[in-house]
């Protein structure tokens, strides 16, 4: 079998007979009011991270899923956007689409303002979106795409591009490997299923996302995920796995680079109230600023003796200027 057919047998069996904390992080779903989440939904919680992020929700979007699961984000999209077909749900693994169905309809059962009408779910692939061109707001993926040897990720980020409209959001959550991962352990097809070895370095990672024609990327978490220790996994040294999650923005690469925002701020520290770079930036004497990486760079170049600039949180959550 492929890769990618071995990835399908797995969770085709893990969609019939559920396997807590299959690759969650060590937390429960993210909580709504008024969302009642089924408890065999929340056992199919086989994500990183979260991709729900209220601030990218606004206005009723339409949502494409991609890689439905046990139905758990398309139904908290759902909460955002009440209407007939507002979220398309894509899973090849038809065992996962059966059983994301029966977990949306006991969600129907249990949430009076929810019906299962709402969440469309198709047979699909992130490699061929069943999507007109620009046609959806938001795109979303719940470590899926780090499945991928990098070629096919490259192929899943352009489609995910293609259905974007203008100004639209890929919000995906996804393991990161805080080294590159070793060959033995990237070969390894059920490792690779498991979502513990086909992780991208960070760097590695976003590239792949400006390749595409990321304008802007932001990146709202990073938290550990897994750690591959030495002994188990015949490793020189224990290598840790972060869960990234981000959103990243179908608007153009500026001349000068993308905007990365991980959280860093930039604070004048000079004698006059305000600091102009003359691009755009203006600072107030004290008060931290959010910028993305590529101005915080700048900025610290420029004037390392009157801004000072504050490493990455890994937490962004708007308000900036790159």
């Amino acid at each position: 079998m492929t890769y990618l057919e071995t990835a399908a047998k797995f969770y085709s069996d893990v969609a019939q007979t559920p396997q807590l904390g299959l690759c969650c992080v060590q937390s429960s779903p993210l909580q709504l009011p008024g969302l009642k989440i089924p408890q065999q939904m929340q056992e199919m919680n086989y994500g990183c991270g979260t991709t729900v992020h209220a601030t990218e929700l606004i206005g009723n979007p339409f949502v494409l899923y991609v890689g439905v699961g046990g139905g758990l984000e398309a139904l908290q999209f759902a909460y955002f956007s009440r209407h007939q077909g507002a979220i398309i749900a894509v899973d090849p693994v038809p065992a996962m689409r059966e059983a994301a169905a029966r977990n949306l309809q006991m969600a129907a059962h249990e949430n009076d303002w929810f019906d299962a009408s709402f969440v469309e779910i198709c047979e699909g692939n992130a490699f061929a979106l069943p999507v007109p061109d620009a046609s959806v707001d938001v795109v979303a993926q719940n470590c899926l795409f780090n499945i991928f040897e990098p070629a096919d990720l490259a192929k899943a980020l352009k489609e995910a591009y293609r259905v974007l409209k203008p100004g639209g959001r890929l919000l995906m959550s996804d393991p990161i490997a805080s080294e590159p991962i070793p060959p033995h352990l990237k070969q390894d097809e059920r490792l690779r299923a498991l979502c513990l070895s086909g992780a991208l370095t960070y760097p590695e990672y976003v590239q792949h996302l400006v390749d595409v024609g990321f304008g802007q990327v932001e990146v709202r978490a990073r938290r550990p995920y897994r750690l591959l220790d030495k002994h188990n996994y015949q490793l020189d040294a224990d290598l840790l796995l972060y869960s990234l999650d981000s959103v990243s923005f179908k608007v153009d690469v500026p001349e000068d680079g993308a905007c990365i925002f991980t959280g860093k701020t930039a604070i004048y520290r000079g004698m006059e109230e305000l600091f102009d770079d003359g691009a755009g930036h203006v600072l107030q004497r004290g008060v931290p600023a959010a910028v993305c990486d590529k101005t915080a760079g700048k900025l610290g170049e420029l004037m390392p003796d009157k801004v000072l600039i504050t490493d990455s949180t890994w937490h962004y959550s708007g308000g900036g200027c790159c």
